[in-house]
């Protein structure tokens, strides 16, 4: 069995797997909600090697929100099924929308996350799309790939602390960035 023991880097707590013979309970630094505008970090507690807009799920959130409020033509595009395969439409289109498994993104929102907003893919098909047909068969799966990635989790600070103050602990994601074709699972 493992147990978490927490260290406090640079004022946020960092959680790291430890046996449990050996957790260690460290100090907290305590944030109030002032302290905490508009679901951000204070930027004094952020390491410089946290550079989470090198990840894509993060990368993508500004461009979605802009297609969500521009509503234009892509948005019109976004397909709520499995698609078919339109080779003429391929030239211009983005990798998600081109794939054998395509998919699409959606926002994911967790005030208690740092970063709060990250962009989810979705499969859009159970199966892939047949080259030859350009519809979905059933004798391939999509499935979605993931990236971990390091975020920070806002907790309450422990009840001995000032009420109405959070502390941050890293946590460790599985975030699904696109989708995949692979053989299905044999049955027997």
């Amino acid at each position: 069995g493992q147990g978490l023991s927490r260290i406090s880097v640079g004022g946020w707590v960092h959680t790291q797997r430890r046996p449990k013979d050996h957790q260690r309970h460290h100090h907290h630094h305590c944030f109030s909600q002032e302290q905490l505008q508009a679901g951000e970090l204070p930027t004094h507690f952020v390491s410089r090697t946290m550079k989470w807009d090198r990840y894509a799920p993060v990368q993508l959130v500004p461009h979605l929100e802009k297609m969500q409020q521009e509503g234009g033509q892509r948005r019109k595009r976004q397909v709520d099924g499995c698609p078919a395969l339109q080779l003429q439409a391929t030239v211009n289109s983005e990798p998600n929308e081109r794939s054998l498994s395509p998919w699409r993104y959606r926002i994911d929102e967790d005030e208690n996350r740092y970063p709060q907003k990250l962009a989810f893919a979705e499969c859009l098909c159970a199966g892939c799309i047949d080259v030859k047909t350009g519809r979905e068969t059933s004798s391939l799966n999509s499935v979605p790939m993931h990236q971990t990635m390091m975020v920070l989790r806002r907790k309450p600070c422990p009840h001995n602390a000032s009420p109405g103050t959070f502390a941050f602990e890293v946590d460790y994601i599985k975030v699904p960035v696109g989708c995949t074709c692979v053989l299905p699972r044999s049955s027997g």
